[in-house]
């Protein structure tokens, strides 16, 4: 029986050599075996991360039959492509979110996917770091009282934008792909309900026809609102609230703990004065690699996972569309439609 998933990656990217390949290498049931590339230092990076194997381009790759997995980091316009051509060489996928630019191009990706027997999973690392599930087991305790609203907000100041692929309009860049699909993510993961209209506005970089922020208004089907805004022109944010009838709960390292070697503070607030810190400790890009390395191993990915990329697409193409009519839209899988 095979302990390890063997994995090839596509690309030489800095989160690959920042965050994934020092994850692969902590991984127990995982190993990266092969890196594609045409980064003059692929070498030196393979030597850095002990990879054997080294190819020049990613099809070479992917022909590889000691290949089980790929992860995918390239630009959000080439994801869809490559994991189809991925799928079709027997090879599982993780790629980095978002999943594609459309909701039509992921549910064609997921469904390549499927047709080829093999599973795929969208990398929100975020998800995977304890401070999230304590977060619901606060709130299923009625610590906070009766959920009303969240907030999310996630930003960086992008100092050099020529040549960043973030600020790339044809490559799939801009503050919602980039940044804002955390939020929703979260929004929709933490208040366990799902946009039913949105109402989205955006500044664009009109150089380079960029969304540079984004800010959204979300109502959800359990009755619920929430509210987002993601940016790429102002100092770092990465944080989220929950807003209760008798307190609230905040995460001001919500998204990237890596930062502070994984150290989370969990802040809750009660209506009564009182005020505590929780702290939750993990390694986010870890235990993703891990928890999708254990589900090829048992032959099984639960399908919330593929159901959550396919709906949270939903909700960024109703953004898209929010900020092209200027009005809420309904966010739905047939037809994204003006309300009134």
């Amino acid at each position: 029986m095979k302990t390890h998933v063997r994995w090839g990656v596509l690309s030489t990217a800095q989160v690959v050599q920042d965050e994934l390949l020092p994850a692969y290498m902590k991984a127990i049931n995982a190993a990266v075996t092969a890196i594609a590339s045409s980064n003059i230092k692929v070498k030196e990076i393979a030597s850095k991360f002990e990879i054997p194997k080294i190819y020049d381009s990613y099809d070479k790759l992917l022909e590889d039959p000691d290949i089980d997995a790929v992860y995918i980091p390239l630009p959000n316009a080439l994801h869809s492509h490559w994991v189809k051509e991925a799928a079709k060489k027997g090879k599982h996928v993780l790629c980095e979110k978002p999943a594609a630019l459309t909701f039509k191009e992921t549910k064609e990706m997921i469904e390549t996917c499927g047709e080829n027997g093999v599973m795929f999973m969208e990398g929100f690392m975020y998800q995977f770091h304890p401070q999230h599930q304590r977060v619901k087991e606060i709130i299923a305790s009625g610590e906070i009282g009766n959920v009303k609203t969240m907030k999310a907000t996630l930003s960086s100041y992008l100092k050099n934008q020529n040549g960043n692929i973030r600020m790339n309009g044809e490559l799939g860049g801009g503050s919602l792909y980039d940044m804002g699909c955390y939020c929703i993510h979260a929004i929709r993961n933490i208040l366990n309900s799902e946009p039913k209209r949105v109402f989205t506005s955006m500044q664009k970089d009109h150089d380079r026809q960029v969304d540079i922020s984004v800010t959204g208004l979300l109502e959800l089907n359990n009755g619920m609102t929430a509210i987002f805004d993601a940016a790429m022109d102002r100092t770092r944010t990465d944080y989220y609230e929950i807003i209760g009838t008798e307190g609230s709960i905040q995460l001001p390292r919500a998204f990237a703990p890596q930062v502070f070697k994984g150290k989370a503070p969990i802040l809750i607030y009660t209506e009564d004065g009182h005020y505590r810190t929780e702290e939750a400790l993990g390694d986010q890009y870890k235990l993703q690699i891990e928890y999708f390395s254990n589900c090829i191993l048992e032959g099984e990915i639960p399908s919330y996972f593929t159901e959550n990329t396919i709906n949270n697409m939903k909700a960024i193409d109703a953004c898209f569309k929010s900020v092209e009519k200027g009005a809420f839209i309904n966010v739905s899988p047939e037809d994204l439609k003006v309300s009134n």
